[in-house]
């Protein structure tokens, strides 16, 4: 459970990663000793690479760029995300100019909910204001 803690890493990925290494997925994490975390450290590196996950367990399938299919975690997903909804944006594409409205991109409806922004409609009298006194007339 705690490999999932990694952004990019499940628990089906954690799962597949201690058997890999020949770690108990059982144990806790900070009370392996040194040597087997270092096997599931480079057993976690390679799975970056994609040579141990499945191809269709893979988050990042025919990259854009390279063309490879990779299994991105950690910082770099974000920054992928990032980049990959930069490039919407920057080429006009109808999900790019959704994203930079704020708007729902998946195609849910949007006439009576996701509303967002300032409250339309009657706004009602706080009770118990004092009323507006006149101003006083000079004689």
């Amino acid at each position: 459970m705690a490999l999932t803690g990694i952004k990019g890493v499940g628990r089906r990925c954690a799962r597949i990663f201690t058997d890999k290494a020949g770690v108990d997925p059982h144990a806790t994490l900070g009370l392996l000793p040194d040597s087997e975390i270092d096997k599931l450290k480079k057993v976690i590196e390679e799975g970056a690479a994609s040579s141990i996950l499945p191809i269709w367990m893979l988050n990042r399938r025919g990259d854009i760029e390279t063309g490879a299919d990779v299994h991105v975690m950690g910082m770099d997903l974000n920054m992928t995300l990032r980049e990959d909804l930069d490039l919407m944006k920057k080429m006009r594409s109808y999900k790019g100019i959704r994203h930079e409205r704020g708007l729902r991109v998946r195609g849910q409806r949007t006439r009576s909910s996701g509303r967002t922004g300032a409250i339309v409609g009657v706004s009602r009298k706080k009770e118990g204001a004092p009323a507006a006194t006149p101003a006083a007339t000079k004689e």
